[in-house]
């Protein structure tokens, strides 16, 4: 933990491996990719493209195994196996009882995620209505607004301006499993509460307000938010 947590009045979250457990999902495709040239998908690699946009992902994987096919092709294969696989994702531990618990209480929510619209639509496929809960959503690929991918900030900063009240980014509380991400919120002014992967080592986990081993662990009134109901 990097600092005392203070108040909140909105919520944003990312939702690559941090609502939807897709990462093992997008690991088995761009392996499936990689065989073809004999390649093998490493963490490290792994690690540095974890929140980033469609086309830096694709940069950095042909530049990182010396592809010899060009981005826009690689990401074509990336989408064409991904389709295949993403409906099947399922929600990761504590999500859907942290979305609702906002949501009852009437806490803005919004989902702020790398992914292009196309995209979310098929990771979503069986938990629409959950995601329903969301304000609204950004999704970094295909949004005109979001100039530069996280690690920059722009993401978390037009998904606060969209709320209707258009809250300062310092009553902004970010949700994250990535370091990418995690480094976006900070340089948004904002909170962050980072779930990562286990084998993240710990320098990767610097900077984030709080940093959890799931989303049960969350507690909301840590951040002034209505705690989770007490169970007999």
């Amino acid at each position: 933990m990097s600092s005392c947590p203070h108040r909140v009045t909105h919520c944003i979250f990312d939702m690559d491996g941090l609502l939807l457990d897709t990462e093992k999902l997008y690991t088995q495709a761009t392996q499936e990719i990689l065989d073809r040239y004999g390649k093998t998908y490493t963490w490290d690699v792994k690690v540095s493209v974890m929140g980033l946009q469609t086309q830096q992902v694709a940069e950095k994987i042909v530049a990182a195994y010396d592809l010899p096919i060009s981005w826009e092709e690689y990401a074509q294969s990336q989408r064409e196996m991904t389709e295949v696989l993403m409906d099947k994702a399922k929600l990761m531990p504590g999500a859907e009882r942290l979305l609702r618990h906002l949501a009852t209480y009437k806490i803005p929510i919004a989902l702020a995620t790398s992914s292009g619209e196309p995209m979310v639509e098929i990771k979503i496929t069986n938990h629409r209505e959950l995601f329903q809960l969301f304000h609204h959503r950004v999704c970094g690929s295909t949004d005109a607004e979001v100039k530069e991918g996280k690690p920059s900030p722009d993401i978390f900063l037009v998904a606060a301006s969209r709320f209707p009240d258009k809250p300062d980014p310092s009553n902004c509380l970010v949700f994250e499993d990535a370091p990418n991400g995690v480094q976006a919120a900070l340089r948004a002014g904002m909170q962050v509460v980072m779930v990562p992967d286990k084998v993240i080592p710990e320098k990767l986990r610097q900077g984030a307000t709080q940093v959890l081993e799931s989303l049960e662990a969350f507690k909301p009134e840590d951040f002034g938010l209505p705690p989770f109901p007490t169970t007999c």
